[in-house]
């Protein structure tokens, strides 16, 4: 189906922060696949992860124990705020667990009519229905019915508006706190404290989106954690934990998953043995201090010249944004025109919300390679400046 609009890049091979198209021209690759691919390319580890459990099984059923979902749940639940997982193929279908987990949480007590999710304009939660229906951009729903019910979107940040939004109907609030798609805007670390009071005081449920922005992403492995006191009840990852191979997994603590009982939810390949494998695998790496430490300083570096981007080329950069490496740039340029300018460089980023481009490099990418990439940017700068002023200007009025 034509639903992408696809640049005429095909690529080959990759290694590291490194793509190869088919006529052999390398990239450096700052999209990792949209923050999939968080340990870069052909990563050794993973490799022989997904290699060793292939000559084993691939797939049994969730009718039987499957240890390996045994062992990741484990991992994540030592690591996180949660005490039980379910694991997805995606991060729409995580997605679509943590809206059922939050609205069988409010049924099991007896309250069945919370079925509200709140969320915020500028979210991006996936393309199910649910998802789309809980993401704060109309345009993905144009064309697919009447919206569903359930769902409110409110201003983002508009706090005043999310507390008389709260009725005996809500359910819960779902957030990312770094949004991606939506341009990069990190909630400050106060407002995330806020929404877990709020809903300590009002008997809902908050839902963290960390699909993108968690799993290393800013320096912390998940972006709330920055936050002291700000931990959800129910939390939807994906992207980074099978680092390329397609896992999501959805996060509770008991009480928020209180209804989910046997015959309430369930998948076909959801934790299958092969994603995971490599999920274990890729967790065990995302979780290591130095590697933590290393985005944290990357994160640092590239923020620092940035501003330096911004001050030099305040035609084109408004302003700068993210957390860690998940990095935003507001531009006074048409971002699609950007982007090209930046594969012109052979430098791969991504669009995102407001616009902006993303950098969402492999959290792995060495100081020299990040010190290229801004050499790159600055490059696509230059050539944004010059398409600008090569343009005739419009009669003053």
């Amino acid at each position: 189906m034509g639903v992408y609009s696809r640049t005429p890049l095909a690529f080959e091979r990759g290694e590291g922060a490194r793509l190869y198209t088919t006529d052999g021209d390398a990239y450096l690759d700052c999209m990792a696949g949209i923050a999939v691919n968080a340990l870069g390319h052909a990563n050794p580890i993973l490799i022989q992860a997904l290699k060793d459990q292939a000559e084993k099984l691939w797939h049994t059923s969730n009718i039987f124990t499957i240890p390996g979902q045994e062992r990741l749940a484990k991992a994540l639940t030592d690591a996180t705020f949660a005490d039980e997982v379910f694991f997805t193929n995606s991060g729409a279908e995580a997605i679509e667990c943590a809206i059922k987990t939050a609205r069988k949480y409010h049924w099991a007590k007896g309250a069945p009519e919370r079925i509200d999710i709140i969320g915020f304009e500028g979210s991006f939660h996936g393309r199910t229905i649910a998802a789309v229906n809980a993401s704060g951009n109309p345009s993905y729903l144009e064309g697919f019915g009447p919206p569903l019910p359930g769902f409110v979107h409110l201003p983002y940040g508009d706090h005043e508006a999310l507390k008389a939004a709260i009725g005996p109907t809500t359910a819960a609030i779902l957030i990312e706190p770094v949004q991606g798609e939506g341009g990069a805007r990190a909630l400050p670390d106060a407002c995330l404290r806020g929404l877990r009071q709020l809903c300590d005081e009002t008997g809902i449920l908050l839902i963290y989106d960390e699909i993108q922005c968690g799993l290393g992403r800013t320096g912390k492995l998940f972006a709330h954690e920055w936050a002291s006191d700000a931990a959800p009840d129910i939390m939807a990852v994906a992207k980074a934990l099978g680092g390329g191979f397609p896992v999501g997994a959805c996060l509770a603590t008991a009480e928020a998953g209180r209804g989910m009982t046997v015959g309430s939810h369930g998948s076909t390949y959801g934790g299958n043995p092969l994603a995971m494998a490599v999920g274990e695998a890729a967790l065990a790496e995302l979780v290591k201090p130095e590697l933590l430490a290393h985005v944290r300083e990357l994160g640092g570096y590239f923020t620092q010249q940035f501003e330096g981007l911004k001050t030099r080329f305040p035609d084109i950069i408004e302003d700068i944004r993210g957390k860690g490496l998940l990095i935003g740039l507001k531009l006074k340029t048409p971002n699609r025109e950007f982007m090209q300018h930046a594969r012109d460089q052979h430098l791969l980023i991504a669009g995102g919300g407001d616009n902006c481009v993303r950098l969402l490099p492999p959290l792995n990418l060495t100081v020299e390679e990040a010190s290229e990439a801004v050499g790159k940017l600055e490059a696509a700068c230059e050539a944004a400046r010059a398409k600008a002023q090569s343009q005739p200007r419009a009669p003053a009025a």
